[in-house]
């Protein structure tokens, strides 16, 4: 019994030398990865380039929050709203002011927030992707846009893309109040996606990501300043978005805001993200557009929330990539979808 105790002690004694020395010691600074052709704000279109465009801001545990409220023109009752944020390290000047604009001239109010250390958000750390905290910005983001007395409080939709594709999930399973939900190219699974990245990256690269993950996390518990390591890096480095067709997309579509750091605590963790264990649980319609040639994530996860969802779901296949639904006709198709399925669901309550 007293040989056993040792071992037991000697143990505990390794793991906790192990974590310290990655915590303490130094030599894991991660070389910056500077992306080329970030777009200015003149090129994604600024505060002021849209019509009917705001700055508001409210609270999330304390911290201020940074939207923008886009109004319909000429409305003659209280429109519907969609409240929307971005996927892994985006704000909300990548791409969704397209999105935006779009369910805008189809007569529906939009809020599109930072999430709590992200853009202009308040929050600290800065650039610490916790999925507890963004579930939260959304429910906040939710209850401001039904306080807000020029929205409808009743019509309420919510849009999400990549990893906030399956946060919309998750949140429509906590809300029954929402009116509907639009999910793309949704991020359902972390366990699968990151089987998948495994798969791709192999042993050895995963492993030292691991590591990273572990420091950060040390540092956090024992209140030390974050350790950080980029969003998205070439295929290879370490980065948290490595997977083909990542690097050239944020290159493509990044804003010059955008900041190519996040504290690495969210490779120990992402894993352990699966909105599709709450899809049963969501009551509302929702949209699913899934790629079906995925680079980042599995197909199967999708099919597999379809299948939870019943009739709840109205899934949409696609045969792109991941990226794909971004970009030219096919953005153009899912926009035009997503207008249709929101004025169906919205206009009739």
């Amino acid at each position: 019994m007293i040989k056993l105790l040792v071992i037991i002690c000697i143990l505990i004694g390794l793991i906790v030398v192990y974590f310290l020395t990655i915590a303490l010691f130094p030599g894991f600074d991660v070389p910056n990865q500077p992306l080329a052709g970030l777009k200015t704000a003149i090129e994604i279109g600024g505060t002021n380039a849209t019509p009917n465009k705001k700055e508001v801001t409210f609270a999330a545990k304390g911290d201020v929050i940074s939207a923008w409220l886009y109004m319909p023109d000429a409305v003659d009752e209280k429109p519907p709203c969609v409240v929307m944020a971005n996927g892994t390290g985006g704000t909300k000047d990548m791409l969704l002011e397209d999105y935006a604009r779009h369910f805008q001239a189809a007569g529906m109010a939009v809020l599109s927030f930072d999430y709590r250390t992200f853009g202009t958000s308040e929050g600290e750390p800065r650039q610490l992707l916790w999925i507890p905290h963004q579930l939260e910005d959304y429910g906040a983001a939710i209850q401001f846009a039904r306080d807000l007395d020029e929205i409808d409080p009743q019509r309420i939709a919510l849009w999400g893309t990549s990893l906030s594709g399956g946060h919309v999930i998750t949140v429509a399973a906590r809300d029954h109040r929402l009116a509907c939900v639009v999910a793309q190219c949704p991020g359902v699974d972390g366990r699968a996606s990151a089987k998948h990245a495994f798969d791709t990256n192999g042993i050895s690269h995963m492993l030292r990501l691991v590591v990273h993950g572990q420091r950060d996390w040390v540092r956090g518990i024992l209140g030390l300043a974050p350790h950080r390591i980029p969003v998205v890096g070439q295929h290879g480095s370490i980065a948290l978005l490595t997977m083909p067709g990542e690097w050239e997309f944020f290159e493509q579509f990044a804003p010059e805001t955008f900041v190519n750091e996040v504290c690495a605590r969210i490779v120990i963790r992402g894993d352990k993200y699966r909105p599709v264990k709450y899809a049963r649980n969501v009551r509302c319609p929702v949209l699913m557009q899934v790629c079906e040639k995925d680079e980042i994530i599995p197909v199967a996860s999708a099919r597999e929330t379809e299948k939870l969802l019943g009739k709840h779901a109205d899934a949409r296949y696609y045969p792109i990539g991941h990226f794909d639904i971004y970009k030219g006709d096919h953005f153009e198709r899912a926009v035009e979808e997503q207008v249709g399925f929101l004025q169906k669901h919205l206009e009739t309550l």
